[in-house]
């Protein structure tokens, strides 16, 4: 299975070598694609120093766009999955692997990084919210979810193939596995731990708004 990695990149100056030089130990340079998602710091000089894929947006156009540029790359590029992981550096690259061994022997189109285990160290507020989209995407998408917010994961090019994304913020996360799994695409799941990080750029309150936004939208179709 031909794999890539996308990492949509938005002011990651901070983090984004280390998290390369990390990814580098389990996939193949030429097969990481970074999308500079409109930053003002450091980022497009890390992404120079190394030979990975760049894509870039002029304008910070939010997390949904930048993977939906990379997923059209990917796909006219002849990949036969992707894996997306922040830039933030919460996500470990040594899961690659699992990923990559879970879709192919369990059959899976998508496998999503499970941070049930780290749940109970989030604030009540990040716990509280994670819980409620969860369920309400497990609902709506006909399929067991452990962990909808979780953007770690490898998606099989005929998913994207055949979903039609239209969101660009972080909401576009649910909108795939809600339309996937209604399209009727197997979904599994590999508990994962995450690091901490300064420079998550999600906005709880407008997000989550958002979220409901794609909610309500999706009970109608």
């Amino acid at each position: 299975m031909k794999v890539a990695v996308i990492i949509p990149a938005y002011n990651a100056g901070g983090t984004l070598e280390i998290l390369l030089a990390e990814a580098t130990r389990y996939v193949n340079l030429n097969d990481i694609i970074v999308v500079n998602d409109g930053s003002s710091d450091a980022t497009s000089a890390i992404m120079g120093k190394f030979p990975v894929r760049s894509l870039s947006h002029v304008a910070n156009c939010g997390k949904g766009r930048a993977l939906r540029s990379g997923f059209e790359k990917v796909l006219s590029w002849g990949y036969d999955a992707v894996i997306t992981l922040d830039a933030d550096g919460q996500h470990d690259p040594k899961y690659i692997p699992e990923l990559i061994d879970l879709s192919r022997e369990g059959h899976y189109d998508i496998v999503v990084g499970s941070r049930r285990n780290y749940f109970g160290r989030m604030s009540f507020a990040r716990f509280l919210s994670n819980n409620i989209t969860t369920v309400v995407v497990s609902l709506l998408a006909g399929r067991k979810i452990e962990d909808s917010q979780c953007g770690y994961r490898l998606i099989r090019r005929e998913v994207l193939e055949a979903v039609d994304l239209e969101t660009d913020g972080y909401q576009m996360e649910s909108e795939l596995l809600i339309k996937a799994g209604r399209r009727g695409f197997s979904i599994g799941h590999i508990p994962i731990d995450i690091r901490s990080s300064a420079t998550s750029h999600i906005r709880h309150l407008s997000d989550t708004v958002k979220f409901m936004n794609l909610a309500l939208r999706a009970l109608w179709l």
